[in-house]
């Protein structure tokens, strides 16, 4: 009887582990392919319900790549200006909105800014997460504890390398790539 009650005990966190590792699994639909993102909600559990949240709810759809740096970051996000499929799109402003959500407080952690890296991107102002993140494209040190970074592709960073970058010094991309879709997988 006792082995049969650890076997379902076992099963069971199977089972549940699965699912919650499911349930932070995302997929970025790009033009040259998906990317699977996993999200880290117990590094930085905000930020994570922030992204789901707007990703989910389709606000992220048709939003471009406004910035992108060769070797650094492809950056992206502001669902005010830089969506594509809305009245306000303004590539010009795109990089200055957010959502009409509140904030994100800071979650700085130990993961570092490496390749693939999710991270949320900000003002000065280490409280003023919103919509926008970027995606590292190699280590970048110095964002470590001054950026808080929430998940990672660990499927598809080939696609993510294929965005169009934008001037070397500024990252401003003209006619930019954009996210078809981000959903919970």
């Amino acid at each position: 009887m006792k082995k049969n009650i650890y076997l379902f005990i076992l099963f069971f966190s199977l089972l549940t582990t699965n699912i919650f590792a499911q349930n932070n699994l995302m997929i970025l639909k790009l033009t040259y392919g998906d990317v699977e993102i996993e999200l880290y909600p117990e590094k930085a559990p905000n930020h994570v319900k922030r992204f789901k949240e707007l990703a989910n709810s389709g606000k992220y759809d048709g939003v471009v790549f406004h910035r992108v740096i060769e070797g650094f970051m492809a950056q992206t996000g502001d669902v005010k200006f830089g969506n594509s499929n809305t009245s306000d799109f303004n590539l010009s402003l795109a990089g200055t909105g957010g959502s009409e959500l509140p904030n994100v407080k800071a979650e700085f952690t130990d993961i570092a800014h490496t390749r693939g890296i999710l991270s949320a991107a900000r003002s000065a102002d280490p409280d003023s997460a919103n919509s926008q993140f970027f995606i590292c494209y190699d280590s970048a040190p110095h964002l470590d504890r001054q950026y808080s970074a929430f998940g990672k592709v660990i499927k598809g960073m080939e696609f993510v390398d294929m965005i169009k970058k934008g001037d070397p010094n500024s990252g401003a991309v003209q006619e930019p790539d954009k996210i078809i879709s981000i959903k919970s997988k």
